[in-house]
């Protein structure tokens, strides 16, 4: 537990850099393409395209940026953001994040199974508490850059943290998701990304 404490703390230090500060009318401007995956306020309504709409602001810039370097393989966004600016990316984090996020329905025979995970994680293998970083009602924690799961696609935060587990994504500060995921066990991701689905 206390190495995962310092990962955060060293997380926190590592996403405090000063970053554009984002307009969001500016960005509703420059969505267009975005809306075809994650519909037009970022509420996608397919499973495995993130919804985007209610993410923390610093959170979704620093996606957006790794994409566009390649720290963050996302094969969808290919060259999307090659023509964007810093300054464009901030304002479309900018205004997807001022839009409200249309949380889903958990399975109700994973419920009790994921909020356990959610709210205690697994003390007897090491996995945290995900309210930890992400908070009781999922908001995340924006001076931090963790990100908001708050009614996120099921199938996408489990596609996520199997991404974690095999190294496939890399892009977590501090190794922090790698490490929590690798501790994970198939039922566990898949009710605590059930839970997710349901949590406001």
């Amino acid at each position: 537990m206390k190495k995962v404490l310092v990962g955060m703390l060293v997380a926190v230090g590592a996403t405090s850099v000063a970053m554009a500060q984002g307009n969001a009318d500016a960005g509703k401007e420059l969505t267009a393409v975005c809306a075809a995956c994650h519909a037009a306020d970022g509420n996608s309504l397919a499973p495995t395209f993130p919804k985007l709409a209610g993410q923390q602001e610093k959170y979704l810039l620093k996606q957006l940026t790794d994409i566009k370097s390649g720290n963050r393989k996302v094969t969808e966004m290919t060259g999307l953001l090659d023509n964007l600016t810093d300054q464009n990316l901030a304002d479309i984090a900018a205004y997807f994040a001022n839009n409200s996020v249309v949380v889903g329905q958990a399975d109700a025979a994973l419920v009790e199974a994921g909020k356990a995970i959610y709210r205690t994680g697994n003390p007897k293998t090491g996995v945290p508490a995900c309210t930890a970083c992400h908070g009781p009602t999922g908001q995340g924690l924006g001076s931090a850059a963790f990100p908001a799961l708050s009614g996120q696609h099921a199938d996408y935060t489990k596609s996520q943290l199997k991404a974690f587990q095999t190294q496939e994504r890399s892009n977590d500060p501090a190794n922090i998701m790698r490490g929590i995921a690798f501790k994970m066990n198939d039922r566990e991701i898949e009710a605590v990304a059930s839970y997710i689905q349901g949590l406001y």
